[in-house]
């Protein structure tokens, strides 16, 4: 059985089988028999999505929509194999994000520029088109109706600019893809829980990413609900701590900036080093290797999107 979290309003989040357990979430939305998938991981995915259904007692034509946070392929890459399995659904995508869902060559050149093509294939697998009729563009403030609950699309840019995040009036949450940043469960202690960003390459944006992060605490939600992972409480003081880690972040690559060869290593370090005395802080006595093992992946990829970040910027 794979990771089942059941909220009790309407929403599960379940793992989508990435990577290594409880890595990534997709979340199913449920109102009066009619379904949303918010995310859908890779293609490994799908078996996991179809016995989610199965578990609440929906079939394949239950589904209405398949909304994507955006289209990074650890949240889009199994687009194209689910909505093939859910015949009646529309793919809602941020309009950017739109054009790669229906021709994915583009995209899946930019992710094996970053990770090469062995790794893309052997995670990734055949990225499927989308048709473009079966497409609907999530522009800001567009709302999507699943049998009367109201599913509201918010453009939030920073971590890409692609990116979309949903909120859910009934539930009074926000489903948040990589804007609110990542929380594994491992480092819970006693319920209390450990966030921190994501800046991943190539279009983070520290300026977008905290006006983002605003918009999303001025709404005053209940809960966020991350792809990384799953549903997040206490959310004010987690927007402070998330704003806090972000600039903390921004400082170490600023005094990085002409570090030449070493500065990719360096940021990565000083990275790594934060991370650690935070969640040492936080109360997490998980051992460093097991901490750096579930980290190992993020802190990579927040060094190297730190690092395009920093030639962008002008002298």
């Amino acid at each position: 059985m794979f990771d089942w979290r059941d909220y009790g309003n309407g929403i599960v989040a379940f793992d989508a089988g990435y990577v290594r357990p409880i890595l990534a979430a997709i979340h199913l939305v449920i109102e009066n028999g009619r379904a949303a998938f918010i995310d859908t991981g890779s293609n490994d995915a799908l078996p996991n999505a179809l016995a989610a259904l199965d578990r609440v007692g929906l079939g394949v034509s239950a589904v209405d929509y398949v909304i994507l946070t955006h289209i990074h392929l650890d949240h889009a890459g199994g687009a194209g194999s689910l909505m093939r399995a859910v015949p009646n659904a529309k793919l809602v995508v941020h309009p950017r994000g739109a054009r790669h869902m229906a021709e994915p060559s583009r995209l899946v050149a930019g992710v094996t520029a970053v990770y090469g093509a062995e790794y893309v294939q052997r995670v990734y697998g055949e990225i499927l088109p989308v048709p473009t009729e079966r497409i609907v563009e999530a522009v800001d403030g567009l709302v999507i109706d699943l049998n009367g609950r109201q599913l509201r699309c918010l453009d939030t840019p920073g971590h890409a600019r692609h990116h979309i995040c949903i909120v859910d009036t009934k539930a009074n949450g926000i489903f948040t893809g990589d804007m609110f940043g990542l929380s594994y469960r491992e480092p819970d202690v006693d319920g209390r829980q450990f966030i921190f960003p994501t800046t991943t390459p190539t279009q983070f944006e520290p300026e977008e990413m905290r006006a983002s992060i605003r918009r999303l605490l001025a709404l005053q939600p209940e809960a966020m609900y991350l792809t990384h992972y799953g549903q997040v409480l206490d959310v004010q003081r987690q927007g402070t701590e998330l704003l806090r880690h972000l600039d903390r972040l921004v400082a170490i690559a600023l005094t990085q900036r002409h570090a030449g060869e070493t500065r990719h290593a360096r940021i990565k370090q000083v990275m790594t080093d934060y991370l650690l005395s935070e969640i040492r802080h936080h109360g997490c006595r998980l051992p460093d290797e097991q901490l750096l093992a579930i980290w190992a992946t993020d802190l990579e990829l927040n060094a190297q999107g730190l690092g395009v970040w920093l030639d962008g910027l002008k002298d």
